[in-house]
């Protein structure tokens, strides 16, 4: 049981990471670095923050990790690292919204993956859930508007669903870690993440030729501060005073959030078909995951 005097503090603090994280896409539109190198600040200084946290804390988050599930952890952190990159690109190429949205078929992928690869039942309510989120992505698309995508917008449609592809692996692969403190969790991931990033940056000159004129560095150091080390502070402040289900149900702040930043800030337009396709796929990921 969740304490309920703990409730009304611990949904602001969720609330709040919720509303932060809901503008990391916007943020890195402005950021004109590599996403395999904004990926590494942000897995490496998000880690080290929370390490920081830990120590201060009198937090022993690796007391009782073992060997094996610290493999596992380091192993669905590179996967995130990639995730992260494939996320990143995905702005570059298509609008925040359209990126956000086909991201969050991540909850989708997940029943199909559970149904095809471990033989999960596969409900009629989460079979309707899959259908209408296939539906809303084909409208937010545009082909119904304006034709097949031209090449760059393509392009940051099949990078968002690559990165939903990978998240929905980590779920899977999280679902089989269990008993693990969740800072030592999230500090290991994060490593990971970031680390995966530096072969390809060194491969590709990614270190090298970057822009850091303007607000680049203080954009870069937000999203890693306070979008990352701060916002997860926050969410894992949250999870002593809320069930798993309020968590869930409110983590749906974020694209929303998401849609109404990138509108208001860069200015992107959905059309009628667009939103109508948002509503398909949010409603159907919001009642995928309630039993």
């Amino acid at each position: 049981m969740k304490n309920g005097k703990n409730e009304p503090k611990s949904l602001i603090m969720l609330i709040t990471a919720m509303l932060i994280f809901g503008t990391v896409g916007t943020i890195r539109k402005m950021i004109p670095l590599p996403s395999p190198l904004i990926a590494l600040c942000r897995g490496s200084i998000g880690a080290l923050l929370l390490l920081a946290f830990s120590t201060v804390t009198g937090k022993h988050p690796f007391k009782n990790l073992r060997p094996k599930t610290a493999l596992l952890l380091l192993t669905s952190g590179a996967i995130i690292g990639l995730n992260w990159s494939l996320l990143f690109e995905a702005y570059r190429y298509t609008s925040v919204s359209v990126a956000v949205l086909c991201y969050y078929m991540q909850p989708i992928i997940v029943i199909l993956l559970s149904a095809l690869l471990f033989g999960e039942k596969l409900t009629w309510k989460k079979a309707l859930c899959a259908v209408a989120a296939l539906v809303g992505m084909v409208l937010i698309s545009g082909v119904l508007d304006r034709g097949l995508p031209q090449s760059g917008e393509r392009r940051g449609i099949l990078f968002a669903l690559g990165a939903a592809c990978l998240y929905a692996t980590v779920v899977l692969m999280n679902k089989r870690i269990t008993g693990v403190d969740p800072y030592a969790k999230t500090i290991l991931q994060l490593s990971a993440a970031a680390i995966v990033q530096v072969p390809y940056l060194l491969m590709t000159g990614g270190f090298a030729g970057n822009d850091w004129s303007g607000w680049t560095l203080p954009l870069l150091l937000l999203l890693c501060v306070v979008h990352t080390g701060f916002c997860y502070l926050l969410w894992f402040g949250s999870m002593d005073g809320l069930t798993t289900q309020t968590v869930a149900l409110f983590s749906y702040i974020d694209p929303v959030t998401a849609l109404l930043v990138s509108g208001l800030v860069l200015g992107e337009t959905m059309t009628v078909l667009g939103w109508l396709g948002a509503v398909l796929i949010l409603g159907a990921a919001i009642l995928s995951g309630r039993e």
